[in-house]
């Protein structure tokens, strides 16, 4: 059944262990039921910023089977240019279990494999050349996948329901950058404004979107291919055309033979 119960606290009542469980319970029974439909992913900051010779990740909260891990405080992680791939990870840890308390964590690394396993997720990637300046200012919305000395956010994953989906980061550039086309196109107007109020976008919204915008069949894309697909959709935008190609905010004639 449903139930609500709060523990109360009075003088010369015996401190019971259940009322305190009750406390320690609440707030992660709600969190976990709230988010248990939740794919992997960062939910709440957790944004990588950029020095001349170090990563700072801000404080945020990320998912992670099932597991809401939390990071406090900024952390910081130094880096080289090495001409290569490097991918910022979590790496989370087995759970240790102390005399008090059971504990898991996540510790970031550096790592030349692009791909994350079971137990890592994606916060960031570069590829740094020697004596080069890692930047995270883009000046196109295609500049966000630049491959030399731009920090990559495209292949990070953020939790949502379902399936895990793109970073609002991402998906805020190319509504700016949409509206600045000056597009007419409802649907247009409607998505930009969706992404700029709503943070984080579903992925089967996106892929909706693309498929509607392009006259394509609907379809699954990974994150590098919905951002070239996007950028494709700014691209026909400024030049003042919709779905298909076509002129939008014109009348348009129909020929029935």
């Amino acid at each position: 059944m449903f139930t609500y119960s709060y523990p109360h606290f009075h003088k010369g009542r015996i401190l019971k262990t259940s009322m305190l469980e009750e406390l320690r319970d609440y707030p992660r029974d709600y969190m976990e039921l709230y988010y248990r439909s939740y794919a992997d992913g960062i939910l709440a900051g957790a944004e990588v910023e950029v020095y001349p010779d170090k990563l700072v990740v801000t404080p945020g909260m990320v998912l992670h089977k099932g597991r809401l891990y939390m990071l406090t405080e900024s952390a910081e992680l130094e880096y080289q240019a090495t001409g290569r791939v490097n991918v910022l990870k979590l790496r989370f840890t087995e759970d240790e279990k102390l005399s008090d308390m059971t504990a898991s964590h996540a510790e970031l690394r550096l790592d030349e494999e692009a791909t994350c396993d079971s137990s890592e997720m994606e916060l960031a990637r570069f590829k740094l050349k020697e004596g080069a300046r890692l930047r995270r200012d883009y000046q196109t919305f295609a500049d966000l996948a630049t491959e030399f000395n731009t920090l990559h956010v495209i292949h990070v994953a953020y939790a949502a329901e379902g399936v895990s989906t793109l970073s609002p980061l991402v998906m805020k550039d190319y509504a700016e950058r949409l509206l600045r086309t000056g597009t007419s196109d409802p649907q247009d107007l409607i998505f930009a404004m969706m992404c700029l109020n709503e943070g984080t976008i579903a992925r089967t919204v996106i892929l909706h979107h693309i498929a509607n915008r392009l006259g394509l069949e609907y379809r699954e894309y990974d994150n590098a291919q919905i951002h070239r697909y996007l950028d494709r959709i700014l691209a026909n935008a400024g030049r003042g055309s919709g779905r298909s190609g076509m002129p939008v905010g014109v009348p348009h004639r129909m020929i029935v033979d």
